[in-house]
């Protein structure tokens, strides 16, 4: 089977931007791929963050991509920092690494706007995410839009490795993306991309109170100004919500409902709510049976690592002998 690989900050609990745009096709994939999923703690250290919940974090991350459905025998699932290949593949490619193409990242332009001093791991943030895929010579990458051009610096890093050290037969594949169609999840403001630093999120853990009180104050049609005004369900943002939430024949009904004006934006977040709770409980259960047996979540963890390490080790060989290294010895 052909490989994937992908990434996710450890943010804490999953929320549904996460889960859309990315997680859902992640457990798809398991059908089709060798799978390798990784919770990036060594991205996480690139921008502020608090050291006493980076633990928390990535355990908890790992408890949510559990619950959501990724099996850790038809996948790998491991935490980035418990395989140190990561941090040394990272450093061999910033020797391939062009300066001006790491300056010109828009993330990077972005975050570091934010940023009173910005440091070199920032700005290196897009060869060590380049390192992470292609240390498992993946082929493919399950991806939002806003990543594509770190997946294309991930294959410029694979061509330059391989024109210099690789010169019989291209060693690094130039992975492709893999856009889910859940491309890009708006938040609760109807503004910024779903994030959970911008509170405009509701998470996969969040129990029915919480999700309404989320859902109650959500942005709509801007046009809505009174409950009598006619509305038009593509311009509003929890519309979209209901496409992924709602089964077909109440997504026609709200569509209906809200061009009629025979509901008010209230009703319609109602029907929301409940369908989310629908959709969310069961996850929501099975974490909570994970969190209940932290041993069974530290084996997981270990289990993952010791796969990925096997792979890493044999990588991180063929490369430094490419690369002119002297061999290591068994210690």
């Amino acid at each position: 089977m052909h490989r994937v690989f992908s990434g996710i900050q450890p943010s804490g609990e999953l929320h549904i931007g996460n889960w859309l745009g990315a997680v859902q096709n992640w457990v798809a994939l398991q059908d089709q791929y060798q799978c390798v999923y990784c919770v990036v703690d060594l991205h996480a250290i690139t921008f502020p963050y608090q050291p006493a919940a980076l633990a928390a974090r990535t355990r908890e991350m790992v408890v949510g991509l559990l619950a959501a459905g990724i099996d850790p025998e038809r996948s790998i699932l491991f935490v980035q920092s418990h395989v140190p290949e990561h941090a040394e593949l990272q450093w061999l490619f910033t020797t391939v690494a062009p300066l001006g193409e790491l300056e010109r990242m828009t993330q990077f332009k972005d975050k570091a706007q934010r940023l009173e001093s910005v440091s070199a791991g920032l700005l290196c943030y897009p060869v060590l995410q380049a390192a992470d895929i292609l240390l498992y010579r993946a082929e493919a990458v399950p991806v939002g839009e806003d990543q594509l051009q770190h997946l294309e610096f991930t294959r410029e890093i694979a061509r330059r490795w391989n024109s210099l050290f690789a010169l019989d037969a291209p060693y690094f594949p130039e992975p492709r993306a893999l856009l889910t169609k859940a491309r890009r999840i708006m938040g609760l403001d109807g503004q910024s991309k779903m994030s959970k630093s911008l509170g405009n999120t509701i998470g996969l853990n969040d129990p029915p109170e919480v999700i309404w009180e989320k859902l109650r104050p959500a942005k709509t049609d801007p046009k809505r100004v009174r409950r009598t005004d006619p509305g038009t369900p593509e311009d509003c943002n929890l519309y979209d919500l209901h496409r992924y939430f709602s089964p077909p024949d109440a997504v026609t009904n709200v569509a209906l409902q809200c061009r009629s004006a025979g509901w008010g934006c209230l009703d319609c977040k109602r029907v929301l709510a409940d369908n989310m709770v629908k959709t969310l409980t069961p996850i929501r259960e099975r974490a909570a049976g994970l969190r209940a047996e932290p041993a069974r979540v530290d084996e997981v963890i270990a289990h993952g690592a010791r796969r990925a390490s096997a792979i890493a080790r044999e990588t991180i060989a063929q490369v430094t002998a490419r690369m002119g290294f002297l061999p290591r010895q068994e210690v």
